[in-house]
């Protein structure tokens, strides 16, 4: 069965900003099928907005993986949002609630300060929350 991996704003901002690192060779893992890559609107425009504050955005090529990658749109309720606001900071609610939305297997986030390392959050979405660079170790293991 093909890994369900969501990743967050901050792991598909880095994949557009650098064609080198494992953020990108998740994207490339999902454009090859090995991995399915989830994200939600809300992940996108915030990437969106995030690369728009750049001298040099790089638009164009998050324009680019995001086709190759054929990555799922799964987008959150307003409710489950709210109840994700109960675990973390109402900023990344809806983060965690389309992760818990999509039933991924992974959630992967370059965030340290609200999302990695909370079992709490792991547990609410039933998913491991880890690095890129856990997640790449993950599947090329699998």
């Amino acid at each position: 069965m093909t890994p369900r991996i969501f990743i967050d704003s901050g792991v598909l901002f880095a994949a557009a900003y650098s064609s080198k690192g494992l953020s990108r060779d998740l994207l490339l893992m999902g454009a090859t099928g090995k991995i399915k890559i989830i994200i939600s609107n809300f992940v996108l425009q915030e990437t969106i907005r995030n690369l728009s504050g750049l001298k040099k955005p790089p638009l164009e090529e998050l324009d680019q993986i995001v086709r190759n990658a054929n990555i799922e749109l799964v987008d959150a309720t307003k409710q489950s949002v709210l109840d994700a606001a109960k675990l973390i900071v109402l900023k990344d609610a809806p983060i965690i609630a389309a992760a818990k939305t999509a039933k991924v297997d992974m959630l992967v986030s370059l965030d340290k300060k609200h999302i990695l390392k909370r079992t709490d959050l792991e547990i609410y979405i039933n998913a491991s929350i880890v690095t890129p660079l856990v997640a790449y170790q993950t599947i090329r293991t699998t």
